[in-house]
């Protein structure tokens, strides 16, 4: 298990917490229940959601779903609460504060139930991201490269994202698609259940469909996941570079979960870095680093612009470069936020994804 979990969880236990006592709180707002009921209620939360925590923390039974819905909608809860607030201590001295104060107790469960539509909107309506750029390097003539990363596919997210995938990848009319990583939610068992791969067999592109192994496909089903993958028709490159008809090459990474991985360097020796080289690599842990290689252009994504506010300030602080698109060094960086998501179906500040990228050579 990476290091990376057991501080997730030490931050979610003391964020389970404070949230706990906010909704409390709350609660006897909402409700007006007395001091005695209020301490009672919130006794009660916090046996029941620590011993839930607990239970997973401990691996009793795996229950990291149910564990994020919670906090998701502790949070939600904290939001509204706090947006509630908010809008009394500037309104009490225009209206009756009792008047004021029964208006906002009938809208919070509205605004509540419109944030956890929002996010579940956010979560499985993709938007498409375009971006032109120029590589330093001859390119016969100009590709349009189609990006999706994170697919988590699993029990909240298969066959009917998968068509739909598609559909944008030929209204766009891509020469190539790229997928960095995460394509499947730890395991193939859903994959498998559901026959999603007809549904993945639909990504298809003149030039090919090529991915790489993302930390979440290497949780110990690796081999089941790479051959499912291939068996859709996407070449998986497994820390290996492919050239594309003489033309360009493309060059993937797996996870840095595979510690013995060679480096981008040692990748690039095997390649005619006269030509482009676009290179696939999940974490954009390493983009400084390989920002002073020949490297042309690279995709990314593990991030999903924190799925979640105010996660992404923590990827910010995380990653040189934890979304979007920026021209460092001699290459151009891409980090997507995904296009499933992670754990729970539900984003907020941040959106499901798919990246077209338009590449131009240098003039002859």
């Amino acid at each position: 298990m990476e290091f990376r979990y057991y501080i997730i969880m030490a931050v979610s236990f003391l964020a389970l917490q404070f949230l706990i006592f906010c909704f409390s709180r709350t609660v006897r707002w909402l409700f007006n229940i007395s001091q005695t009921s209020t301490k009672r209620f919130t006794l009660i939360s916090y046996v029941l959601a620590n011993t839930l925590m607990l239970i997973h923390i401990t691996r009793i039974m795996p229950m990291f779903k149910e564990v994020a819905l919670l906090l998701t909608l502790l949070l939600f809860a904290l939001f509204i609460s706090a947006s509630t607030l908010a809008i009394y201590q500037l309104l009490r001295f225009v209206f009756n504060p009792n008047k004021l104060s029964f208006v906002l107790r009938m809208c919070y469960p509205l605004a509540y139930f419109g944030l956890i539509g929002l996010s579940i909107y956010n979560a499985y309506m993709p938007r498409e991201i375009h971006y032109s750029i120029e590589i330093d390097k001859p390119l016969a003539q100009p590709l349009r490269i189609g990006v999706a990363s994170d697919l988590h596919l699993g029990k909240f997210f298969g066959a009917k994202q998968l068509d739909k995938l598609a559909d944008i990848f030929n209204q766009q009319q891509v020469d190539l698609i790229l997928l960095p990583g995460d394509i499947m939610d730890d395991d193939t068992q859903a994959y498998v259940a559901e026959n999603m791969q007809p549904h993945l067999k639909k990504l298809k592109a003149p030039l090919g469909v090529y991915a790489t192994m993302g930390n979440h496909d290497l949780f110990g089903a690796e081999q089941e996941i790479f051959t499912e993958i291939e068996k859709a028709g996407i070449k998986v490159l497994w820390d290996q570079p492919v050239s594309i008809n003489g033309k360009f090459t493309i060059i993937g990474r797996n996870d840095e979960l595979v510690k013995n991985r060679p480096t981008a360097e040692h990748l690039l020796q095997q390649v005619d870095t006269n030509l482009p080289v676009f290179l696939l690599d999940h974490r954009p842990t390493e983009i400084e680093q390989h920002s002073k290689l020949p490297i042309d252009l690279q995709v990314s994504g593990h991030t999903h612009n924190g799925q979640i506010f105010p996660a992404n300030i923590i990827t910010n602080l995380m990653y040189r470069l934890s979304y979007g698109y920026e021209k460092i060094g001699l290459g151009h960086y891409f980090v997507t936020s995904g296009y499933g998501f992670w754990g729970i179906p539900m984003r907020l500040g941040s959106q499901s994804e798919v990246f077209i990228i338009d590449v131009k050579g240098k003039s002859l």
